[in-house]
């Protein structure tokens, strides 16, 4: 038992942090570093960020302003210096055309031939009938012209549009096969399925995958996947509905079809309705291919169960619960009904990292932090964790909350990258004395 001394020498990030006991006091908190892009307007971003092969970290910071593009940087660990790469209007050659603006870029790049590949989507809401919509333009200004497909050339720093999505609609998941060349996309808010070819500069809608998607009222509605993986061997992409069936795009059909053996409706995973919005149902939250297994990994988002889905057999095992260890105590689902999306693999290729909230008690009383009733709500009562799971030998650790120098914490981190070094980068929300943004935070490796 601990003495009275020895728990008032404990840091006071361990009290905030709802742990019981350390195991180690050096693993008590991590500090993160803030990356001042210089962008005030920056709003909350989803993915975003990616570590490319030449170890730079590129990443979107998203604007919510119907006249405001995101913007797209690139920070260099070894000059520890941001530098601004690209407006994302102005890429997609829409600079004065008075459209809404390329306001957000929800994906993560994905490289091929020293090309960044990645979408754009839309920033700017209107709230109907309770649900968030494409924005109304405003006086003067034309609608949101579509989401699009680009790719950033690291060398010659040039953007190159590709395709336009369809019906105005922007692209808000979106996946790279680079063996054959073709990108595919799932578009906001009705949920189409497209695939774009690089060699034909060939773009193939093939309709709606999760019934009217977001755009969907009543018994239509549901809540559209935010993540496909490419089998690299076959060409292979899957994709989940909120109902838990998970679909599989075959590029020799260039169709689509559910898969029958198994699916993700888990009573681990908890009840949903897919009719309902708030959270993403049965859907998987985050994804990446594992070769060695030749297997989809992910994580259902309200639970924080991890599962893998085996593309051999078909069947999907659940593995473990990657919640923060506050989490898992206290039997909380995620802070976030909706899960996280800051999930992948390190550069051993093995590890997944994982960043995910946790409970936060004061006086005893657990507060519960920001959750989907009211979106965006309590942003400051997130207790962010960082977790890895070593694949071959199934080791949960995690690594303790994580917590700026001046004692603040990160919030709504929806994003990961995993540096060559091990530290892990993310966009989070910054509370200064300017205001609030988004900005990258920096990890540094110290476990």
């Amino acid at each position: 038992m601990r003495s009275v001394a020895a728990i008032l020498a404990l840091p006071a990030a361990w009290f905030l942090s709802g742990c019981s006991a350390p195991r180690t006091a050096e693993k008590v908190s991590l500090t993160a570093e803030i990356i001042d892009s210089g962008f005030a307007k920056a709003h909350d971003t989803y993915n975003g960020v990616s570590c490319a092969s030449d170890g730079r970290i590129y990443y979107v910071l998203s604007s919510q302003e119907p006249d405001v593009a995101a913007q797209i940087y690139v920070y260099d660990p070894a000059s520890r210096k941001a530098s601004h790469l690209g407006d994302l209007t102005e890429a997609c050659g829409e600079k004065g055309s008075n459209a809404i603006a390329q306001g957000k870029s929800h994906v993560s790049f994905v490289e091929s031939n020293g090309k960044l590949f990645f979408a754009t989507h839309i920033g700017f809401y209107s709230i109907i009938d309770g649900m968030e919509k494409p924005g109304i333009p405003l006086a003067g200004m034309k609608p949101y012209p579509g989401g699009h497909f680009l790719s950033y050339d690291m060398q010659s720093g040039k953007f190159e549009n590709l395709a336009v999505a369809p019906g105005n609609e922007g692209i808000i998941t979106f996946s790279m096969d680079p063996r054959r060349g073709r990108l595919y996309g799932i578009t906001w808010p009705t949920g189409r399925f497209l695939r774009y070819d690089l060699n034909g500069r060939d773009l193939k809608d093939l309709g709606p995958v999760s019934e009217d998607g977001e755009n969907g009222k009543g018994p239509t509605f549901r809540t559209i996947c935010r993540s496909m993986t490419v089998n690299p061997d076959d060409g292979s992409v899957y994709f989940s509905t909120s109902e838990g069936t998970i679909h599989r795009y075959s590029p020799v059909r260039d169709a689509i079809e559910s898969i029958d053996s198994d699916d993700l409706k888990k009573d681990y995973f908890g009840l949903y309705a897919p009719t309902s919005a708030g959270h993403m149902g049965y859907n998987w939250r985050q994804t990446f291919w594992y070769a060695p297994e030749k297997a989809v990994y992910g994580v259902h988002g309200n639970s924080g169960y991890l599962f893998r889905f085996m593309t051999g057999s078909g069947q999907v095992e659940v593995l473990d619960r990657i919640t923060s260890e506050p989490s898992k105590r206290s039997g909380m689902f995620d802070q976030f009904s909706y899960g996280y999306l800051g999930f992948a693999l390190g550069p051993d290729g093995e590890t997944i990292h994982y960043l995910t909230g946790g409970p936060i008690y004061e006086a005893g009383r657990r507060i519960r932090g920001k959750d989907s009733t009211a979106k965006g709500e309590s942003k400051g009562r997130e207790n962010l964790h960082l977790v890895t799971w070593h694949i071959p030998t199934r080791t949960y650790i995690d690594h303790g909350p994580i917590f700026f120098a001046n004692g603040q914490r990160p919030t709504y981190v929806n994003s990961i990258a995993v540096g060559k070094d091990g530290s892990v980068y993310a966009l989070s929300g910054v509370e200064e004395k300017e205001g609030a943004r988004t900005d990258l935070i920096h990890i540094r490796r110290t476990w």
